[in-house]
This record gives C-alpha cells, sequence and structure tokens, in this order.
C-alpha cells in the first residue's frame, strides 16, 4: 500500500517540495500538484482527501507558490482543524492558519471590530441554553430542558439560513422542516432572544459569522484588507456548508480563484444544521474552469466492505445520488460482512457482545486480537445505547460511550430517577401509580410528571432522544414486571441503581458505543451496525424523499466506518415473546441474503438468533405507482403508497363485500374471516382473471383460494356467483 490513510506518529520532514509528493497516487498527485485556479476534489470515504489536501498545502509552501501566513484552511470541527495543522507542520508548512468557520470569523471581528463599529467588540456568549430560556418566559412560555435544546437549534438553524424571526415560520414551511413548537411561538422567542443579546452586549456563535459577513461586506477597506492577508484557500467536508459559511468564503475570496475545496455528496448527513450540498455540486458551475479530480481509491476498508458500500448508494436517488462516487479498494481481502436477524433486541444485544468478546479474544486463542479501542457499535439514537451498555458490562467488556453522556448519567434519566424513588417512598400515598396498572403503568404515570407521553413527539432532535431515553425505563419496566410479577416500584428503583453501578466503572481502553452521526470522521477494524429495522433507520420521523435518501447517507457513513469486519444486525422483536412486526431496514434490500436481488451479490452469511429460526424472507415490494420500496402493512397488500392514486373498481369493491356479508352467515364467522377489507380493496385494484393472478394478492393463500377463488374471479368478470355446497372449514382468521 503506497497511500496509507494515517500517517506515522512522528514521521520525518520531507527534504525536498518533490520529497512532499512520494507516496501519493496519481488522483492524490494531481490535487497536490494543482496549485492554480479553482480545484473541486471530489472525495469518497478512506480515499485520503486529508492527506491530498495536506499534501497539496505543503507542496505549494515548499515550491514557493504559497507563502504560509497568506494560506487558510477551514473546517468543520476543532478536531479536524488541530489535526490538519499537526499533518501541515509535519511536511514542512508550519505558519499555514488551519481553523473552523467559527473561528476564523472570530479573529477577523474581534480585530477589526474597533475599526468598523468602536469601542470593544461584544462578548461572546458560550452557551445560549439560559438566554433562550428567558426569551421565552417573557413570552409565557415555559420549555422542559430538552425542548428548550430543540428551540435553541431551530434558532441557529434559522441564523445559518440567514432567517430572521419575522421569515422563519415562512422558511419552516419551504423547506418542509417539522418544527418542534409553533413556528410563531419560536419565532417570538427567536426574536425576544436577539433583543436581550442587544441589551447585554453580546453575541452568539452564530453572530459572529453574520457580523463579520457584514462588516466585510459594508466596508470594501476592511474586506481588501483581509484578502491582502488570505490569499488562497482551501475548505475541508465542503457537502456540509451552510449558506452563511459559503457567503462568508465568497467574501474572503473576492475576484480570485485560488480555493480548492474537497468534499462527498454521498456523506451529507448534516442538513438538519443548515448544510447543503448543492455548493459542492454546483461547484464547476461557479467556476467553469476549475480542475475537478476524484479520489476513489479506498485506503481505509476491504474489498468486501467497500462492495456492500458501493451496493447501497447504487440503490440511491436524488442529486447526490447522481454525483456517487464508486469506491476501489486497495486492501486485501476480508471476511464479509455479516447480518444478522434476532429475535428481540436483548438477543441482538447480547449476540453483538458475544461477538465482540471473539474479536477482543488473542490470536494465539483463536481470536482476531483486536484492542477494544478498535471495535464501535454504532446506532441511529442516543436512546438505543442502554441495551448495548448493559450486554457489554454483563460481558465484562470495557466500553465508553461517545457524543453523548452515559444512559444513566443523562439529565433526563436522573431527573427520572428521583422523581420514582420518591414514589416508591410514597407507596400507596401517591394516586397516580395507586391508580395505575401494573409495573409499567405505575413508571410511565411517575414518568408522566416529567413530561413523558405514550406517544412520540413530533419531529427529530433533543425532544425526540430524550423521550427515547424515558421510553427504555418503561420497557425495562415491562421485562422487569414480566420477570418478577410481584415486584413493587421499590425493586424496580433497586434495578436501576444496581444498573447504574454496575456501569460507572473508569474505563481507559473501550469499545466506543456512538451514534451513526457523532462517529462522523471516525474509523475502526470492527463495526456493528445495530437495530437496521424500518422505523429505526430511516427513522420514523423521516418522511419526504429527501429525507429517506440521507438517512440511506446515515448508513452510507456507518458501513464505511469498518476496516476489516463489519456486521449488521436487527431484531423482529423489541422485547422477549413480543410480536415479530418488524422487519429489516429497506436500505439491505437486495444487499442482505434473502432478500430481492436490486444491485450485486449479497456478501456475507446470515446468522439468525435463537427464535428467528425457520423464518422465511420477504422481499420488499415496491409502489406499483412510484417505485417506492413499500413498509406498512397496509400499503404493502394494496402494492401502492398510501398517498399514491388508487384504480379500484368502486362497483366490484361493493360487490365483494355484499357477497362477503353472505359468505360469513353461511359459515358462521365475522366477515373479516373470510377477507379483510383491505385484500377485498387490492382485489377490486387488480381485478384478477385467473387463479394464478388471484394468487398474488396478499391475503389470498391456497386454502382461502381454493374455498373462494371461483366466486371471486365470478364478481372480477362480472358473472353470477357459481352455487357453492355448504362450508364447514375452521380455518383461523386472515391475519
Amino acid at each position: 500500500m503506497t497511500s496509507a490513510t494515517q500517517p506515522t506518529s512522528f514521521p520525518q520532514v520531507p527534504s525536498s517540495a518533490d520529497a512532499v509528493l512520494d507516496g501519493l497516487d496519481p488522483e492524490q498527485r494531481a490535487v497536490a500538484t494543482t496549485l492554480h485556479g479553482p480545484v473541486c476534489v471530489l472525495a469518497g470515504a478512506g480515499t485520503g482527501k486529508t492527506r491530498a489536501i495536506t499534501h497539496r498545502i505543503a507542496y505549494g509552501v515548499r515550491s514557493g507558490v504559497f507563502r504560509p501566513a497568506t494560506v487558510l484552511a477551514v473546517t468543520f470541527t476543532q478536531r479536524a482543524a488541530g489535526e490538519m495543522r499537526g499533518r501541515l507542520r509535519q511536511l514542512g508548512a508550519a505558519g499555514v492558519q488551519a481553523r473552523t468557520f467559527h473561528s476564523a470569523a472570530l479573529r477577523q471581528l474581534q480585530y477589526f471590530w474597533p475599526k468598523a463599529v468602536g469601542g470593544e467588540p461584544p462578548r461572546l456568549l458560550e452557551r445560549k441554553l439560559s438566554l433562550v430560556a428567558e426569551a421565552a418566559a417573557r413570552g409565557r412560555l415555559r420549555l422542559e430542558r430538552a425542548e428548550l435544546r430543540d428551540v435553541t437549534g431551530e434558532i441557529e438553524w434559522a441564523k445559518v439560513t440567514q432567517s430572521t424571526p419575522e421569515d422563519y415560520p415562512a422558511a419552516v414551511a419551504k423547506h418542509g422542516r417539522e418544527a418542534p413548537r409553533d413556528p410563531a411561538e419560536i419565532a417570538r422567542i427567536y426574536a425576544t432572544y436577539e433583543q436581550l443579546k442587544r441589551d447585554r452586549g453580546t453575541i452568539d456563535f452564530e453572530d459572529v459569522l453574520l457580523l463579520t459577513v457584514g462588516i466585510l461586506t459594508d466596508r470594501p477597506d476592511i474586506a481588501e484588507v483581509v484578502r491582502g492577508q488570505y490569499q488562497h484557500f482551501t475548505v475541508d467536508e465542503y457537502q456540509d456548508v451552510s449558506p452563511l459559511q459559503q457567503r462568508l468564503l465568497t467574501l474572503w475570496l473576492g475576484d480570485r480563484d485560488s480555493l480548492c475545496v474537497v468534499g462527498d455528496a454521498s456523506q451529507t448527513i448534516y442538513s438538519f444544521t443548515g448544510a447543503t450540498p448543492d455548493h459542492l455540486l454546483d461547484f464547476r458551475t461557479r467556476h467553469p474552469d476549475a480542475t475537478l479530480v476524484k479520489l476513489v481509491r479506498d485506503y481505509r476498508s476491504t474489498p468486501q466492505v467497500v462492495h456492500l458500500a458501493n451496493g447501497l448508494l447504487n440503490q440511491a436517488s436524488g442529486r447526490a445520488a447522481e454525483h456517487r462516487l464508486e469506491l476501489v479498494s486497495q486492501r486485501p481481502a476480508g471476511p464479509e460482512p455479516q447480518f444478522s436477524e434476532h429475535a428481540d433486541e436483548p438477543a441482538e444485544a447480547e449476540a453483538t457482545a458475544r461477538r465482540i468478546k471473539e474479536l477482543l479474544t488473542p490470536v494465539a486463542e483463536g481470536g482476531a486480537g483486536l484492542a477494544a479501542s478498535e471495535i464501535a457499535v454504532l446506532f441511529r439514537v442516543n436512546a438505543q445505547s442502554e441495551i448495548y451498555e448493559q450486554a457489554l458490562a454483563d460481558a465484562d467488556v470495557p466500553y465508553q460511550v461517545r457524543g453523548a453522556e452515559r444512559f444513566f448519567d443523562r439529565p433526563e434519566i436522573r431527573q427520572a430517577g428521583l422523581a420514582l424513588r420518591g414514589a416508591a417512598r410514597a407507596g400507596d400515598n401517591d394516586a397516580s401509580v395507586a391508580d395505575a396498572d401494573g409495573l409499567a403503568g405505575q413508571v410511565g404515570a411517575v414518568l408522566a410528571g416529567t413530561g413523558w407521553t405514550p406517544e412520540p413527539p413530533a419531529g427529530s432532535g433533543a425532544t425526540r432522544d430524550r423521550w427515547e431515553s424515558l421510553r427504555s425505563l418503561v420497557r425495562l419496566a415491562e421485562d422487569f414486571g414480566r420477570a418478577r410479577p410481584e415486584a413493587s416500584l421499590g425493586d424496580f428503583v433497586a434495578e436501576l441503581d444496581e444498573r447504574a453501578a454496575a456501569q460507572h466503572a473508569p474505563t481507559v481502553e473501550g469499545v466506543t458505543l456512538a451514534s451513526l452521526h457523532t462517529a462522523k470522521g471516525l474509523e475502526w477494524d470492527a463495526v456493528f451496525l445495530v437495530g437496521l429495522t424500518d422505523g429505526m433507520l430511516p427513522i420514523t420521523y423521516a418522511k419526504s424523499r429527501e429525507q429517506i435518501e440521507e438517512e440511506r447517507r446515515l448508513l452510507y457513513v456507518g458501513v464505511t466506518r469498518a476496516r476489516v469486519h463489519l456486521s449488521l444486525s436487527w431484531a423482529l422483536a423489541r422485547s422477549p415473546g413480543g410480536r415479530a412486526g418488524r422487519r429489516p431496514s429497506r436500505f439491505l434490500d437486495g444487499l442482505r441474503p434473502g432478500s430481492s436481488a436490486g444491485t450485486g451479490r449479497a456478501g456475507g452469511g446470515v446468522e439468525r438468533g435463537a427464535g428467528a429460526r425457520g423464518r422465511k424472507p420477504r422481499g420488499p415490494v415496491a409502489c406499483r405507482v412510484c417505485g417506492r420500496t413499500l413498509t406498512e402493512a397496509v400499503d404493502v397488500k394494496l402494492r401502492r403508497c398510501e398517498d399514491c392514486p388508487s384504480t379500484m373498481d368502486e362497483a366490484l369493491y361493493e360487490r365483494l363485500r355484499e357477497w362477503r356479508v353472505e359468505r360469513a352467515r353461511e359459515l358462521g364467522r365475522p366477515a373479516y374471516a373470510v377477507f379483510t377489507d383491505v385484500t377485498l380493496m387490492a382485489i377490486a385494484e387488480d381485478v384478477p382473471s385467473s387463479e394464478t393472478e388471484l394468487s398474488r394478492i396478499s391475503g389470498v393463500g391456497a386454502h382461502k383460494l381454493r374455498q373462494f377463488g371461483a366466486d371471486v374471479l365470478a364478481l372480477c368478470a362480472g358473472e353470477p356467483v357459481p352455487a357453492t355446497p355448504g362450508e364447514t372449514s375452521q380455518e383461523t382468521p386472515e391475519k
């Protein structure tokens, strides 16, 4: 391998400009040596994009084309900026500025404020939650902590998309955004928040960008000073820029064209924060003379992992999918990705923990000998972590939760623990608990006092995560009550305390537990993608085609985090003994064994957990109108989306309903035991003309075909129903 994606800890500084290019592949070298004019780098996951752009900057500096102080490289996290500065120093290009958008803008704002505005620059508000809460209170609105975070996120989104408080409700409607509260209420909170900041002489991080844009727009003299300082620009993760960041970049650049951007539209997963890949995809429209380089040699993942990643994107649609990159692995072959189906979530978590134990086992003992820090369990929402924390703790495997507090350290869980402890002490004196049905009902009644409801909130974000966390406690109470029917609320609180104590042991080396969003930019030798069911990935509240495609890209990001070992799993039911009504994520259709072949092979074997053996796999059903994969049971039966137009023969449907009443009366059974309404609707839409066509309709099994087929086909043909002798069948009702 000539182009590793990770440098050694202390590499030797290249002796010359040409030596900087050593070890680069042809495409990376093309990036590094194109020092003039605009450059657009489309870089797939694991293709060494950071290596390419840092070597480009270093080659430009070492060859004398760039002066270090005139180069500004911007990215999106302090971690990424720090990594870039470290690599540049190792390449002999110290002095180059590598910063986040906010950091670079803040330095300029503080420096130019006295000249542009006068006086001391306003104080930066490190955390805006308390001020948003005060703004809400001024409008007689009380926000719970989770809802406060969601409203704050909405204000941040409005500002980076350059929407004023007055514009916010219209902007929400235009973008099809699901606000956590009435948009008019959020607009009022937003307006009051802005007024409070002005009254107190403070600004927030979004203001840093807005004010810098304002100064550079209104003061051409200051803009010229900035452009004299910075003459060459590099932007990493360009698919994540917001309209406001793009506007700032345009002002920095002026009428020059020394700009290099790098990104991957297939890794756009932050549109809810205002990020859009349009700036990346439209780059050559804005800069017709730009050099375009595509990096597709994947140095991170094995051919097996890369094949699955490519197959996942081959099924994507939309603008980002039109620009997808077909990765080519540069690594030796590895194991096939493993797909596993489990009876319930605890079984899935326990199987994951067992497999991790095997990977941790030394090679001499027959294992893979991986370090715990080289293994990750990735899930869609933080609320899924608790069951994996418990499974790993039970297996004596150290772990660390990234991007979120441990389950029992989360504010809502601590608050719930206090409420449950108080209710347990009160006992029958607490009327809400005394009247509740069973242990789970008691827990739900107590949590209702903290704002929890049985139905999930609309939208995504912190409110949904908080709800999921509290729902986990109710589910735990259900399982605990099922295992110990005599258990009291006090027993459940004691169980929670024991679980919390078992998970608080400090770990230096541990398996990473993280959401798919927080895993962006990271990689591990082994990755377990868990909970891959429809409703979780894609998440339930992803409704539009664009939202569904972003969920697919989120799974793509998860797959491409794996270097060698990749496991994808799902559970048919939530808890042991529960109804097995779930289905694997639609994104795995055509990729997992046993599913309909969409694009390419289905690599790897399937491991089935206890209780799942013998289940006949069912391929996906596509809507006959729009072609979308169907997941809802009613839609699958009708073979169309609920919103797509129906072709049902209304007269035939009424004839079928009248016939069903008569047949049910003859058989002494309820009408639905003959055929359900949905099955009759499907028949009236398809109007089958033969037994073969009728048998293809969901709900028409072999027995019902023999029993009722002649009648139905006659009705469909507009003919009289043939005389039928009495039936005595004891067939069970249709499900």
